[in-house]
Parts: structure tokens; sequence; C-alpha cells
């Protein structure tokens, strides 16, 4: 890097714990611009030791990362882009093993660093997936439209620096949130959508996380392993119900 190289390290989110230290004093604090690739970041079927569940809160309390995690194939082309554009920051893109979603093309002409993407406009309750967990959120609105329930859907995309003029928009129309994450609960997603509405003295009446909870994870299909988390469509769409009709 430091001679006119671009290095990309493609690794498994388990893998990159190894290298904490180096991310921290060799990336960060000498403002490298490496790219991480953080493969498996999420839940795999190989069980407790290849889980890549914690790199949300272990990099992000760092300063001089830029966070990301694409919605789907075409978003992750753009934010390959933006992160070879970036000169001074390490860019961290994260992501599942899983099938390319199919998702809508996204309407945003440029992307931009730090910004979301409100994928479908309701009212009530905001949906905020971050990453991986767009489809279902996707998918769980579009069950919820059928049944009355108009709630938003917002592709986070960027967990650092993460999009604050947004939760002044929804705090216009919203009264409560969803946070939907791929990662554990403590110190994720949820956790900075939680700290930017408490020093932003933003009002909603409830902000729900879903995520990995507090233990570490069993072996097995990484579809059974989401449903036993309560990260499906058909739980996210519970959860964004009971938040809708419970106002």
């Amino acid at each position: 890097s430091r001679g006119g190289l671009k290095p990309v390290y493609g690794v498994y989110s388990t893998f990159c714990q190894r290298a904490y230290d180096q991310f921290v004093h060799d990336v960060c604090i000498q403002e490298t611009p490496v790219v991480l690739c953080l493969d498996r970041a999420g839940l795999v079927e190989d069980g407790w030791t290849h889980h890549g569940v914690f790199d949300i809160a272990y990099m992000r309390c760092i300063p001089g990362a830029v966070l990301m995690a694409p919605r789907d194939g075409e978003e992750f082309v753009r934010m390959f882009q933006l992160a070879l554009e970036e000169t001074r920051r390490v860019a961290v893109i994260r992501y599942p093993k899983a099938a390319v979603p199919v998702l809508p093309p996204s309407a945003d002409p440029v992307l931009e660093i730090g910004k979301a993407e409100i994928m479908k406009e309701g009212q009530g309750v905001a949906v905020i997936a971050y990453g991986s967990m767009v489809e279902a959120a996707w998918e769980a609105a579009s069950t919820l439209q059928q049944d009355g329930c108009d709630v938003t859907v917002v592709n986070a995309r960027f967990a650092k620096p993460f999009d604050g003029d947004l939760l002044h928009r929804l705090a216009e129309r919203h009264h409560s949130l969803l946070t939907v994450e791929e990662h554990v609960l403590a110190g994720g997603f949820g956790s900075i959508v939680l700290e930017h509405v408490a020093d932003a003295g933003l009002s909603f009446s409830r902000v729900v996380r879903l995520g990995i909870p507090d233990a570490f994870q069993s072996i097995g299909a990484r579809e059974l392993l989401l449903r036993d988390c309560g990260l499906t469509a058909e739980a996210i769409a519970a959860s964004a119900r009971e938040l809708y009709e419970g106002n």
C-alpha cells in the first residue's frame, strides 16, 4: 500500500479476528487504504468457530474505517469500486456465504459513503436492515403490505459512517424502528442505531433489535440457524406487525 498498490484481502470474517492488532496499528492508525472483503460474515454451517458474527462490534470502535454491507450483487460491485477509490481509510465489505438475492434495482444514481437507501416508503414502522438481512426485510414488507401494514424498508448499506440524517427523516413519520442484522446484538448494528437515536435526542416509541443472541451458535444449515435466531422473513414480519399494531 505504501508503495502505491491497493491490497485487497479476502478472508473469512471469523479469521480476521486473528489480525485485530494489525487492523488497529498497521491499517487504521497508519491510514492505510486496504480493502478487506469479509466472506462468511454471518452464520455458516461449520459451527462455533466459523460463524462471522462479531466483526461489526470489534471494527466499528476503531477510528478510520468504513464498514459496509451490500444487499445484492449489483451493490457489492458498487461498494467494491468505492473501496478501491478510498485513499486514506481501510474499507471493509461484509457479505454472507449465501446465494445472491434478487432485489429491485437501486434508484440511487450514485452510491455515497455513509448514505442509506430507502427501498420502500411506508409509515409508522421503519425496518432498517443491514447487508444480508435486506432480502428478508423486503420479503417481510411484501407480506405485511398484503395485510394492510405499510412499513418502510431501509437498506442501511453502511454501519460506519452511519446515516444519522436518515433517522431524523424517519422520526417525522414513524413511531417505531426495527433493526435487523446477521450479527450479534451486543455492540452490533442495532446498537449503532440506538446510539444515534440517543445522541440526537430523537423520540421513538420503541426501537426493537433483531439479531444473534448472546450465545455461541451451533452447527447446522444457515437457513435453520437463521430460523433459530428469529431472522427469517416471517419472524421479521411478526415483529414489525406487533410494532405496527401496538402503537
